[in-house]
């Protein structure tokens, strides 16, 4: 018999999720330990703020606890999570229009560049990450960093869903309610506006560009 924690033969998330559903705990901390780092890594480049990021992680992973017995197989578990998630950004952002908070881009609205900060490329510094992202500079990243968040909101959560999550564009699609090719045009136009902002990085931005398989022709 396969155990959510078998390496040998491992559980797809839906398989989980409906062992989740009938009383295996175990199954929910595979899921945890899957899918955490890119929720969190969604939620910082949404909210900016590490601490409520975390609380916005928690708050994600108690929903999926408190709605297990609404999922049902026909949606993709990532796909089911990350609309809890962004679902909790459109709040927070709504929130966030009535109150003061400190931003993670600090060092690019004047403010002490001392403090060290997450950016994107060191959340993209994982074992899938490019050598070449790796290896760029601290002034590399906060340059991109910034970029990305200057991006229109659409299109830095598409971004931000391919490139962290890994979530297909398909997968984005039903996440963001869009057809897949509207994500497509989202994408690349993200990708045109980072190349075009980082002309002098021109190379770090068309490996995304390759990666993506959106280059123009």
């Amino acid at each position: 018999m396969r155990t959510p924690a078998d390496p040998a033969e491992p559980l797809s998330d839906e398989d989980l999720m409906e062992s989740f559903r009938t009383g295996d705990a175990d199954a929910f901390e595979v899921l945890v330990m899957r899918h955490s780092r890119g929720l969190y890594n969604f939620l910082l480049r949404s909210v900016h703020v590490p601490a409520r990021a975390e609380e916005l992680l928690q708050e994600v992973l108690l929903r999926v606890i408190r709605s297990k017995e609404r999922y049902r197989r026909s949606a993709r578990f990532t796909t089911w999570v990350y609309t809890i998630a962004r679902n909790l950004c459109v709040d927070e952002s709504r929130r966030a229009r009535f109150r003061d908070h400190e931003s993670l881009d600090a060092p690019l609205r004047g403010r002490s560049p001392h403090e060290s900060s997450s950016t994107l490329l060191s959340t993209l510094s994982t074992d899938k990450s490019r050598p070449d992202l790796r290896a760029e500079t601290p002034r590399l990243r906060e340059r991109l960093n910034g970029a990305v968040l200057r991006l229109p909101a659409d299109q830095r959560e598409v971004f931000l869903m391919r490139l962290m999550a890994g979530m297909s564009f398909r997968e984005i699609g039903e996440t963001v309610g869009a057809p897949e090719n509207t994500v497509k045009s989202r994408m690349r136009y993200a990708l045109d506006k980072l190349r075009d902002e980082l002309d002098d990085l021109r190379q770090v931005v068309c490996s995304l560009v390759a990666t993506e398989g959106l280059a123009h022709g």
